[in-house]
């Protein structure tokens, strides 16, 4: 089974978007974190420093607290603030929307050996999710069709340990790639 690696935050994003995003680069923004002491606050304290102090906008906030918090072994690639991990894979599939969601839900409920828990018909992104009891949980997401395929994401989430995090992804990228054979 090939197992797929999950990224930081820096990593996955490059210097030239997060300075169109923020004006600066990973190193600036962890120059700038490092000289403030940034190391010893907690998620929100960071991303509030730099909303007021810096005026980044909220989604960059995140995006660059969470990458220095992995650059500073503060958070592993894919920890939640509370500790556990989520990972996430999607593809883009023909077929309408709700069609290529039937799909991916007969699938994953093959997959998982259970039925989903909920589903939401009729919103502009449904979706159907599945409790995987002390595994925790796992969220398909269909988004709206373009051009006759559907972008289809599944985001595991409350995985309790990091070691699980990429056999998971693995996982969910061969069921993505079982609803298009």
């Amino acid at each position: 089974m090939t197992t797929h690696s999950v990224t930081s935050r820096s990593e996955g994003m490059g210097n030239e978007a997060l300075t169109a995003g923020t004006g600066r680069t990973w190193e600036q923004w962890f120059e700038l974190l490092d000289a403030a002491g940034a190391v010893e606050w907690k998620h929100p304290q960071i991303a509030a420093w730099l909303r007021e102090t810096h005026d980044v906008p909220p989604w960059w906030c995140q995006t660059v607290t969470v990458g220095f918090e992995q650059a500073r072994g503060m958070r592993l690639p894919g920890q939640r603030a509370d500790g556990s991990f989520e990972v996430g894979a999607s593809k883009t599939i023909a077929g309408e929307q709700a069609a290529v969601l039937d799909t991916v839900i007969s699938t994953v409920t093959a997959a998982v050996g259970a039925q989903p828990v909920s589903q939401s018909r009729g919103a502009a992104y449904p979706t159907a999710r599945w409790n995987l009891g002390e595994r925790g949980s796992l969220l398909a997401r269909a988004n709206p069709t373009k051009n006759g395929k559907t972008s289809v994401s599944l985001t595991h989430s409350g995985i309790a340990d990091a070691d699980r995090v990429a056999p998971s992804k693995s996982a969910m990228l061969g069921w993505l790639a079982d609803v298009v054979s």
